[in-house]
């Protein structure tokens, strides 16, 4: 069983290899902005999982059209798409993309507390065909530290909040502005693994068997 990331995100392929598993990456490309249009009145997990069921829905359309580093007839494989958000004041927080974005979203969320959402989405296809797709959405609360502007100013120049979800991370330079979190943490870095391992299941599939086999693991 093959496993396809549908993300670009190192973080998200870090906390797979980490925890045994080697998959292969095709980065997903969609208009973000257009999926989160069409499901607003929804609840704000669903919105994070409807967006990262489309992304894995691209993957899988390349993957049987042919156009994708693989061929659908290669072996059965899952596809997973993730999406992160932060929760803060109802509304969304994706990518600031831009510095003073940056510094804006650092100005109202110091010294608080936000939900991170992850949605996740899995579809299973063997034989060239799906077998099946699952999807679901982790909440984690970040206990947001209160940085200096001096320390704000030097965290936007790296160029890292910039590309992540919230404009901050846990396992990168944001974690020293990260108090604590409630929950999982492997959600606030971008895919949970307690959570994909639950929707394995309910695809019938193992997370066990996904492990590279233990001649191929690297020396500690």
């Amino acid at each position: 069983m093959r496993v396809v990331l549908g993300s670009a995100s190192p973080a998200r392929l870090g906390i797979l290899r980490a925890a045994g598993i080697d998959p292969l990456v095709i980065v997903a490309g969609v208009d973000e902005d257009a999926v989160l249009a069409g499901v607003a009145d929804r609840p704000f997990a669903e919105r994070v999982a409807v967006l990262a069921e489309a992304k894995a829905q691209v993957v899988v359309d390349r993957i049987l059209a042919g156009t994708a580093d693989l061929e659908p007839a290669d072996g059965p494989l899952v596809v997973i798409g993730c999406d992160s958000m932060l929760l803060l004041d109802d509304e969304l927080q994706g990518k600031p993309h831009t510095a003073d974005q940056a510094h804006e979203r650092w100005a109202r969320m110091a010294g608080r507390s936000g939900d991170l959402l992850t949605g996740h989405a899995l579809i299973h296809l063997a034989q060239g065909a799906e077998r099946g797709r699952t999807r679901g959405t982790g909440s984690t609360v970040v206990r947001i530290g209160s940085p200096t502007a001096h320390e704000i100013d030097a965290y936007v120049a790296t160029g890292e909040p910039l590309a992540v979800a919230g404009a901050l991370t846990l396992d990168g330079y944001g974690g020293w502005f990260v108090d604590g979190v409630d929950g999982d943490p492997s959600n606030v870095i971008g895919l949970s693994l307690p959570l994909t391992r639950t929707l394995l299941a309910e695809l019938g599939l193992s997370v066990v068997d996904l492990w590279r086999p233990p001649s191929a693991r690297p020396a500690p």
